[in-house]
């Protein structure tokens, strides 16, 4: 109804009239009482009338209130969690093209700087792609990669940067098997640094991600060999080595210029059948320890000469190595493992 009242500002009434024409009563019902109304008189005898505060709806028992303010728009933000060093995460999902997102990135950061936030985690799936390259250009730079998505950080502050890097180790295993006639499980490899060598060695591989050194060892094994029913020698006995008084390899520069720590685990099958796997493996057999220990390449690199004269010890029952114990913390309800000399520990309590 008020949409259909005329524009009055200012109404304009005739000077003979003593009362507002009853159109105009009518309309003024509508209009709040906080309002100002002024009346001048005209040179030509008429009263002018204006009316002066922002318009008012008014019912029978409410007033709503239209201000400017109404219509501003929030800007929009990237959706956040907040990590556990006043950072937040963004899980990019949605397409978005590249001028949209840079304006939602600094309204985000803006944001986020007045809530004193410092770290910003960006994790970019493959299919968006595109978005790299206004993340860079904004100061972002890439923190690691993973087959379907891209980790990318900014650090807010004018402090020194604490993100913490990327991981720095990749961790290797080798299983040294034996049998009860003192048989070594050996494989020549056909592809990679000893390919062709002649070289016999043990299984080695890679740990996956989320996975237990011991049972990475035994996977190592099976897939290389095929030979599995493996137990520990007595138990799970790794000759793990971080101190002084235990062989230590660690390597650095080894893959991509990711440092390397390596873990042997020996133990002994309950099964001999060998079945190659044809993909990385030449050929495989069980070799008499001493065969093994005699060969050039491995009297010729200590690592591989130490690493034999500990077997050799353990199967004299003259070492004992380090073995995985199932444990917890109160930090989390996932189980962990912890290697330590269990033998040695439990002697001494």
């Amino acid at each position: 109804m008020l949409r259909s009242l005329p524009k009055l500002s200012p109404l304009l009434c005739s000077a003979r009239t003593t009362n507002i024409p009853r159109f105009l009563a009518n309309s003024l019902r509508f209009v709040s009482s906080a309002q100002t109304i002024t009346r001048t008189k005209t040179s030509t005898g008429r009263i002018a009338m204006t009316i002066r505060s922002p318009i008012r709806l008014m019912s029978s028992s409410t007033v709503s209130s239209i201000t400017a303010e109404d219509h501003v728009q929030q800007p929009k933000l990237l959706k956040s969690t907040d990590d556990d060093h006043d950072g937040v995460i963004v899980e990019m999902d949605q397409p978005m093209d590249a001028a949209t997102f840079v304006l939602i990135l600094r309204s985000s950061i803006s944001h986020w700087k007045q809530l004193g936030k410092k770290g910003v985690w960006i994790k970019l799936p493959i299919h968006l792609a595109s978005l790299v390259e206004p993340l860079v250009k904004e100061g972002f730079w890439y923190h690691h990669a993973e087959p379907k998505y891209l980790m990318l950080v900014y650090w807010i502050p004018e402090t020194a940067n604490t993100i913490p890097v990327n991981a720095t180790h990749r961790v290797g295993i080798g299983a040294f098997v034996m049998n009860e006639k003192r048989e070594v499980l050996v494989v020549q490899e056909n592809s990679g640094h000893f390919r062709g060598s002649g070289v016999w060695k043990f299984p080695t591989g890679v740990v996956d991600q989320g996975e237990d050194i011991c049972v990475a060892a035994v996977r190592e094994v099976k897939e290389e060999t095929g030979v599995s029913n493996l137990v520990a020698l007595p138990i799970k006995s790794f000759l793990y080595f971080p101190s002084e008084y235990l062989i230590n390899r660690q390597s650095h520069k080894s893959f991509f210029d990711k440092s390397d720590l390596f873990f042997v685990c020996m133990m002994r099958p309950l099964s001999s059948d060998i079945q190659k796997q044809r993909l990385e493996i030449e050929a495989s057999r069980w070799m008499p320890f001493e065969e093994y220990s005699a060969q050039p390449f491995v009297q010729k690199h200590d690592l591989l000469k130490y690493i034999s004269d500990v077997c050799s010890a353990k199967i004299d029952g003259q070492y004992s190595g380090y073995s995985a114990v199932s444990t917890s913390s109160s930090f989390s309800d996932q189980k962990y493992y912890l290697y330590l000399n269990a033998g040695a520990l439990k002697s001494s309590l």
